[in-house]
């Protein structure tokens, strides 16, 4: 079997395998509505999103599933989904489209964003990392000009700096913006740090190999003033929101101790050149 036929089969397992999983989902569920973005949420631990919807829309074509996409109050599309037998479903539907609104609208969404910003800067605080730039495309006497793009953050800890780009979202990176980041990092000479509610692990390790760390929070953090509607959220939702008051000691730890490495790797190799 040549390489083309093994690179096919190796794709197509996964797609089958969340085929199947889907579709019992979608039958042992069969009196409830969902959303989109929810089940790729829900299933991100075994499959990229970008695989759950298109074995959604695969079902959906196959007319196993039912979909209607409505405007939320912002304009903005949400696309529901349900087992095809549901045939009193709009209640369901009103339910959900209720609670999405809540989370979603456009106050607390650009609250959401900014509070993401405001943990990681008082986490890395904490940690004795020192802010150099916000919102900036310079360092030093280098500047990124080849896109409008910004870097939310720039700190040094050791001599080290760090670009920092914060996504406190239930989706992934926009793939185009992800990697622009890292090609910006590298342009200013400086290693790439994303902290992400999730990103996939081909990113992560195309991340490695550019020298840069995914920190991972698995939540989507809101303000503490709304720990009522994370709580809302995550039960109704199930999808996995929470608002403690600060980045837990765990979390920056596992940064820390990633710093720490590459601050021995690079004092070795400092001693190794002046030995030379």
């Amino acid at each position: 079997m040549d390489r083309k036929a093994n690179a096919k089969i190796n794709t197509d397992i996964p797609q089958e395998i969340a085929r199947k999983k889907l579709k019992e989902f979608f039958e042992k569920r069969n009196k409830e509505v969902f959303f989109a973005r929810q089940i790729e949420v829900q299933n991100e631990d075994e499959f990229f999103h970008w695989l759950t919807h298109r074995v959604t829309q695969e079902l959906i074509d196959r007319d196993l599933i039912r979909s209607e996409t409505r405007k939320l109050s912002s304009g903005a599309p949400i696309k529901l989904l349900w087992n095809r037998s549901y045939r009193y479903y709009k209640r369901s539907a009103e339910k959900l489209i209720k609670i999405v609104e809540e989370y979603s609208d456009p106050n607390v969404g650009a609250y959401i964003g900014l509070h993401g910003e405001m943990m990681v800067l008082e986490g890395f605080a904490r940690s004795r990392f020192v802010m150099i730039e916000r919102n900036t495309q310079k360092y030093g006497d280098r500047e990124w000009k080849k896109t409008g793009h910004n870097l939310d953050f720039i700190f040094e800890k050791d001599s080290i700096p760090y670009g920092i780009e914060v996504k406190n979202s239930l989706g992934y990176i926009d793939p185009n913006e992800f990697r622009i980041k890292i090609e910006m990092c590298k342009k200013l000479g400086i290693r790439p740090v994303f902290v992400v509610r999730m990103m996939p692990k081909t990113w992560i390790q195309e991340l490695q190999l550019a020298g840069g760390f995914a920190l991972i929070m698995k939540y989507q953090l809101y303000p503490w003033t709304q720990k009522k509607l994370a709580r809302k959220v995550a039960k109704e939702l199930d999808i996995p929101v929470d608002s403690p008051r600060v980045l837990k000691e765990t979390t920056m730890r596992r940064f820390l101790n990633w710093h720490k490495k590459h601050v021995i790797l690079e004092s070795n190799s400092q001693n190794k050149n002046i030995s030379h």
